[in-house]
């Protein structure tokens, strides 16, 4: 008998793209896609469920169709298509996510258990490492944000992976995603006429592209290229780093430094009016960045990317630009100037 995956979160960008994927390769008998809201975008032949993961509903699915792998997207913040109060984004990714897991520990068909994660989990500090491994635990996570979010929901996921052995069990920590039709946080951020930013502070930064976030997560919820079965937890991003600063200028757009508070204040604006999402998060990674090591990721999962950090966001520019500073090609001189000078 073939796989039967369930991808939770089916009305953002990410899953539809994914649950179309999920149904061309092979050994995919069917895909159910679940959500509280109906997707805009085209999912293909996939059964589509309208329903809470919080509901018992779900763990009735699991067991009547006979789910195999399970694919839990459905953890984020209030980003596109259904910007949600800070209150129900928490419910539905942790409540949430426990429920989706008792509902698996309940089934014996489930042999395969993969879980959207994020880099911030590392939270960000002046003292962190300057490179973060799967093993490093950051005692700097800013509380009542995505980042608490993910913290907890990783504490269920390990929680599940020690109650049930015989699943499969892999975490992807993705870095900030970005691409043509990425709809994440920063990719908010990074489409501002202005770009806010922490005065005295130019962090480093990593991105992974859509189409390899999606290709990680294909991977992993099959069968990894050396045969066995992807099981783990990895961080996924794109070679190389950028700074703040170089981000802005290849987009074209002007840099506005402000105070930490202030910008604390001017994120709370702005996502109280849905421009961009500024959450306590977003405003440490904008004053000290942060950089994740790979190593895993390709000698455990046996992924790598297609694009790099700098390809990622030049794919994005391509979508959103140019800004209202000079075109590319003055922004890569200036580029080149400054490694010049650092070299000197």
């Amino acid at each position: 008998m073939g796989q039967v995956v369930l991808v939770t979160g089916a009305a953002r960008r990410l899953s539809g793209r994914l649950i179309r994927r999920l149904q061309r390769a092979e050994g995919v008998d069917a895909v159910l896609a679940v959500d509280t809201v109906t997707p805009r975008h085209p999912i293909g032949d996939a059964e589509f469920v309208e329903t809470d993961i919080r509901h018992p509903a779900v763990g009735a699915l699991i067991a009547r169709r006979g789910v195999n792998t399970v694919v839990h997207l459905d953890v984020g913040g209030g980003t596109a298509p259904h910007r949600r109060s800070r209150a129900t984004v928490k419910e539905t990714n942790v409540i949430g996510t426990m429920q989706l897991l008792g509902a698996c520990q309940k089934a014996p068909g489930v042999r395969r258990l993969v879980v959207r994660s994020s880099t911030h989990v590392y939270g960000g500090a002046p003292r962190d490492p300057a490179v973060c491994r799967e093993t490093t635990v950051s005692g700097s996570v800013p509380g009542g944000g995505f980042a608490e979010d993910t913290v907890e929901v990783e504490e269920y996921v390990r929680g599940f992976a020690r109650r049930r052995p015989d699943v499969a069990v892999t975490v992807l920590r993705f870095a900030d995603i970005l691409g043509p039709t990425a709809d994440e946080a920063l990719a908010g951020y990074l489409t501002l006429p202005v770009l806010p930013t922490v005065l005295g502070y130019d962090p480093r930064l990593q991105f992974v592209h859509e189409d390899d976030a999606l290709a990680a997560l294909e991977l992993a919820a099959g069968e990894a290229r050396r045969g066995s079965l992807a099981a783990g937890t990895f961080n996924v991003a794109g070679d190389g780093v950028l700074l703040l600063s170089q981000c802005a200028r290849r987009l074209g757009r002007p840099v506005l430094p402000l105070v930490r508070p202030a910008l604390s204040w001017a994120g709370t604006a702005l996502r109280t009016v849905g421009i961009a999402d500024f959450s306590p998060e977003y405003v440490r990674l904008l004053t000290h960045g942060r950089v994740v090591s790979t190593a895993l990721m390709r000698e455990t999962l046996g992924f790598s990317p297609e694009y790099t950090t700098a390809e990622a966001l030049a794919d994005f520019a391509g979508r959103h630009g140019p800004g209202l500073l000079p075109p590319r090609a003055v922004a890569g001189a200036v580029d080149r100037f400054e490694e010049a000078v650092r070299r000197a």
